[in-house]
């Protein structure tokens, strides 16, 4: 073990230490179930028009990668917010998503750089856990956005992650009447969104017992990974009738397995984050669907919630953001021509209070 990755190992455990000595008033965060939360909706309803902030306010965004689209659309959400009240960001990732020290290593430096905030998306679930007592005591407000979820993050912007693998069950049980087998590929082992968003749609799918779950396994947020998975779990199980993905990338690399089969009028395929290749896919009749999390709207939700921090506004712990589940039955209402869709996911918002 080099010597950079003892000091992030040591350093995520005295961060675990301290973060455990202060959880007796901060349970360990889990964002689904964390009881102390607001609806991205409500946030000018509850907590007044956006504040004054203080001259020459910096924001850094620190993201998993800038390969994939998701995380490039997040931050132009950052962006967006940003220009609208005249704060300065600068947004960084590291070179690929399995990079820790290179997050972690932006990270840090933007707290020693003197932003005023710091919006992180972690690697994992600890990588990042270290620049928390280093911010603490820069006194700069930390916001964990999306997707891994820092245990000791004290806020966090972000959909429900279970929710995810939820609803792309329930369209199996209603349009899959019959049942079958099914499989996943998951995202990174251990990461929170993956985990939860696998287990939604296990325990859902499961309830009726006509569905049976023949494989689950890592695709580790890769196009070509996934692709192999898809292909043997095909080859394993040819009567297949639909596969969950735990985001887009790997959802497409699994198109072209089911594509490579012959299978498309078979085998079903979902995806997670509304990146736009997949809804060309959708329009295409290939991907049959994707959980869209809108991430520039996502980003903009958390830039708002970050400033509103800076300005010493109190927010609770978890601020959640939108998601739909995205197929040609209903695509053009989210991205048709002309479409507001703050509008229409307020709209969305407001209908299931």
């Amino acid at each position: 073990m080099g010597i950079r990755m003892k000091s992030l190992v040591a350093g995520c455990a005295f961060a675990l230490v301290a973060g455990l000595a202060h959880s007796q008033d901060l349970a360990p965060l889990n964002s689904d179930t964390e009881k102390d939360r607001m609806d991205w909706s409500e946030l000018e309803t509850k907590l007044g028009a956006f504040p004054k902030l203080p001259d020459g306010t910096k924001a850094g965004g620190v993201s998993k990668t800038l390969t994939n689209e998701y995380w490039r659309s997040l931050g132009e959400g950052y962006q967006k917010f940003a220009d609208k009240v005249g704060v300065t960001v600068a947004y960084q990732a590291a070179q690929s998503e399995g990079d820790q020290l290179g997050q972690l290593t932006i990270a840090e430096g933007m707290v020693t750089q003197g932003f005023n905030v710091l919006l992180v998306s972690p690697q994992t679930d600890a990588n990042l856990q270290p620049v928390l007592e280093q911010a603490k005591e820069a006194k700069v407000p930390v916001l964990n956005v999306n997707d891994a979820v820092i245990p000791q993050a004290e806020h966090y912007v972000g959909n429900v992650q279970r929710d995810n693998g939820v609803r792309v069950a329930k369209w199996f049980v209603e349009n899959r009447p019959d049942g079958g087998k099914v499989a996943i590929i998951e995202g990174q082992a251990g990461v929170y969104a993956a985990v939860q968003r696998t287990d939604g749609f296990k325990s859902t799918i499961s309830e009726g017992g006509k569905f049976e779950v023949v494989a689950s396994v890592p695709g580790n947020w890769d196009r070509q990974q996934s692709y192999d998975a898809a292909t043997n779990i095909l080859q394993q199980h040819p009567d297949l009738i639909g596969f969950y993905c735990n985001n887009d990338g790997m959802a497409l690399g699994v198109v072209e397995a089911v594509k490579a089969a012959g299978l498309q009028d078979q085998v079903a395929v979902f995806g997670t984050d509304g990146i736009s290749d997949a809804y060309a896919s959708i329009k295409a009749g290939e991907l049959t669907g994707t959980v869209d999390s809108f991430p520039v709207l996502t980003g903009e939700v958390a830039m708002e919630v970050a400033l509103r921090l800076v300005a010493g506004q109190k927010l609770p712990r978890v601020v959640s953001t939108p998601q739909a589940l995205i197929t040609k039955d209903n695509l053009a209402k989210y991205q048709g021509e002309g479409v507001d869709v703050r509008a229409v996911l307020m709209q969305d918002a407001a209908a299931a209070k």
